[in-house]
């Protein structure tokens, strides 16, 4: 069962926290990849759910059109909203995206994880895509950050996903016995490229999981 806590931080603590993510790290990175490979070229929508400094905006190609939503928006554009999307529902202005990404959110999210997965399958385009991330608390060094209300296990959390996404894909962002992102150069660039689970290695080493999914009863293309 997921551990949930009722603490839950908001802007004063998020206006700080999102400033350590204004250089893109590792994971994002890799997001950028996935979008960028699932976009194919073609014009599409993105919401990217706890945007932050909107940091995955400046990797993505021209043909993503990049909106993002959080607490603790740094530089207002026409293309943010601030909302606190646990006091309120998943939203912006109406609109459907072709791409909604959600990475680093659901550790934070407490019993509020069903309501928001729910919220971001009606947002979901016909034919449009999900990618969520999780941190692999099954690994051989689990660390919780203190932050965190929601932790359970991978297959827990995969399972609730899959009551309102069709999971299509899901691998590890990347490996590493301490449970750290890859930081030499060389690392990097190996593991940026490896989308695949590896048999025994990946439960144990994979620090987080990028799960590729599609709204139930929806039909996409391949990434």
């Amino acid at each position: 069962m997921p551990q949930v806590s009722e603490t839950y931080y908001k802007w004063d603590f998020w206006s700080k926290e999102n400033l350590r993510y204004v250089q893109p790290h590792f994971r994002m990175q890799k997001a950028a990849r996935v979008v960028n490979r699932i976009a194919r070229g073609k014009e599409c929508d993105l919401l990217d759910v706890g945007c932050g400094p909107a940091t995955l905006k400046q990797l993505l190609h021209n043909n993503v059109n990049y909106h993002g939503i959080d607490i603790a928006i740094q530089n207002a554009a026409p293309n943010l909203l601030q909302m606190d999307f646990l006091e309120e529902p998943i939203n912006f202005d109406g609109k459907k995206f072709d791409i909604i990404v959600a990475q680093g959110v659901f550790e934070y999210v407490g019993t509020f994880q069903a309501q928001k997965f729910s919220e971001i399958a009606q947002l979901l385009k016909k034919g449009g895509r999900l990618i969520v991330s999780y941190v692999n608390f099954n690994h051989r060094n689990k660390r919780i950050y203190w932050p965190y209300s929601n932790v359970q296990s991978l297959h827990d959390f995969r399972k609730s996903l899959e009551q309102h996404f069709q999971i299509q894909r899901f691998f590890p962002t990347s490996h590493h016995w301490h449970h750290h992102e890859p930081q030499r150069r060389l690392v990097k660039l190996v593991q940026l490229q490896i989308n695949m689970n590896i048999p025994l290695i990946s439960p144990m080493l994979g620090v987080e999981y990028f799960f590729i999914c599609s709204a139930l009863g929806s039909r996409s293309a391949g990434s």
